[in-house]
């Protein structure tokens, strides 16, 4: 509960986390905070990196990259999908009866994953750089 809504407090932060959202935010901070415990979650995470640096896959394609079993996969699948970080798409492929089924990730998930935990394990170089204490002589 915002109790100082859109009022930084002394260091020019908000006191309420949910001001730091633009006014005509899309999201939600709950939306945001879902999308950040779903990548929590490694079987996710790998799901989503697969994605955003491997291109579109299908569920058979992850299944074999991941040696889980369908309904976990689906599980996982699904939980990405309702936090808006993948999308599941179909079509026709020529020659093909029926539906193709794959999945992509959305802009949401390509930003928290390479702005998010990707870029956390990049920076753990500089990190120990930076507050490494032993010394060499």
């Amino acid at each position: 509960m915002a109790t100082n809504h859109g009022q930084p407090v002394d260091n020019g932060v908000p006191e309420d986390p949910a001001d730091l959202l633009p006014e005509n935010s899309v999201l939600t901070l709950d939306e945001y905070l879902a999308m950040h415990a779903a990548v929590g979650h490694r079987t996710r995470y790998e799901i989503l990196y697969r994605l955003v640096h491997g291109g579109d896959r299908s569920p058979k394609e992850l299944d074999a990259e991941l040696t889980i079993d369908d309904s976990t996969l689906h599980y996982h699948l699904n939980k990405l999908v309702d936090v808006g970080l993948v999308e599941k798409r179909q079509r026709t492929e020529r020659g093909q009866d029926g539906l193709y089924t794959y999945y992509r990730a959305t802009v949401f998930g390509e930003v928290t994953l390479s702005e998010g935990v990707d870029t956390l394990i990049r920076g753990e170089q500089e990190f120990d750089a930076l507050y490494n204490s032993s010394t060499e002589n």
